[in-house]
């Protein structure tokens, strides 16, 4: 059976995500525009530095929930890696779809929504309320993803 586009989508960012390096959350991130894949990020650490998976988790060695102090993670949420991306290369995002195998955090949120983002189809749910509060404020379309 072929899979709708929301299917087809979250697929990708399902095998984006495998290339997660994060020892606590694999998550991965694809942006689409007009049925075009413009980006693609997953969660690891910043290019050049050591992976989580090398040196350890400085959060999980300090116990902290999920959700919180995202300030002493070594690295970047896909989210955050697929518009960086996108930046790095030169590409605009503006009135994208953003497909996330994980509802996104609330500094997520922001960046997706100053960066033009107007949907956002995820999977799964993070302890992150202020995000989805933060989100619908501003308009953007938010569609939890259920093998639509």
């Amino acid at each position: 059976m072929r899979p709708n586009w929301d299917q087809y989508f979250m697929e990708m960012a399902e095998v984006a995500k495998t290339r997660s390096t994060c020892l606590r959350r694999k998550v991965g991130a694809v942006i689409v525009k007009n049925k075009r894949i413009l980006s693609t990020g997953y969660n690891g650490a910043p290019t050049g530095t050591a992976h989580c998976l090398d040196v350890g988790c400085r959060r999980e060695e300090l116990n902290i929930p999920s959700g919180q102090r995202h300030e002493l993670c070594r690295g970047l949420h896909a989210e955050q890696n697929a518009i960086i991306q996108a930046a790095y290369h030169g590409v605009s995002i503006a009135g994208a779809t953003l497909y996330a195998t994980l509802q996104p955090c609330v500094l997520c949120a922001k960046m997706a929504i100053n960066a033009g983002i107007r949907r956002i189809v995820f999977k799964g749910s993070y302890p992150d309320k202020l995000s989805m509060e933060i989100l619908k404020e501003a308009g953007i379309e938010l569609e939890k993803f259920d093998n639509i």
